[in-house]
């Protein structure tokens, strides 16, 4: 589960500032031939369906009471270091705000995702990631999936996570997590 405890940017949650610029088409690059790839530390992140280019992930642990830590800022998001590097079997997870403290966060936009939507993650060995979503959907706090977004995998796989539903007042808290399921499908170098 993700702790989320900001204020929404208006009443029914959504941003209100303009959406983020489209991202720029990548240039040819190499392909990898490879089904998974050797651990190296993600660097960023892009999702060209939502205009999503992060800056540089921080990185992510746990806090005192076992929950994920979150980022500090709305505009940064951060990868989860107890789980695997994007690539690496297992699901990598990368967490971000729907907003903090009345601005749009980096995930504002992604409970817009689809399934096949691609999520591209640079890496710090020159190699990109990229994965497809095969699966979008918002959990309740109270009955979040755990097992379903940390638990191991055969193959590498990405989980994208951010708060999301409607905002609880007197908790500060957003009453949902949103989770994107991605596989990986192809990784080239940059």
């Amino acid at each position: 589960m993700v702790a989320c405890s900001s204020a929404p940017t208006s009443s029914t949650g959504s941003p209100t500032s303009p959406a983020p610029p489209p991202v720029a088409p990548a240039a040819a690059s190499r392909p990898i031939n490879a089904e998974v790839l050797a651990e190296s530390a993600p660097l960023s992140v892009q999702i060209p369906a939502i205009g999503l280019a992060t800056g540089r992930l921080i990185d992510l642990g746990l806090t005192e009471d076992r929950a994920l830590e979150v980022p500090g800022d709305a505009g940064t998001a951060g990868w989860f270091t107890l789980s695997p590097t994007p690539g690496e079997i297992g699901p990598a997870v990368i967490a971000g705000h729907v907003n903090y403290k009345s601005v749009p966060g980096v995930f504002a936009r992604l409970h817009e995702m689809h399934p096949g939507d691609t999520i591209t993650i640079d890496r710090a060995d020159g190699t990109s990631a990229v994965f497809t979503a095969y699966q979008v959907d918002h959990y309740p706090k109270s009955a979040f999936p755990t097992e379903q977004v940390y638990g191991n995998t055969e193959k590498p796989e990405l989980r994208l996570i951010t708060c999301g539903g409607s905002f609880d007042n007197a908790a500060r808290s957003y009453r949902d997590n949103v989770v994107v399921f991605a596989n990986l499908t192809s990784a080239h170098w940059r």
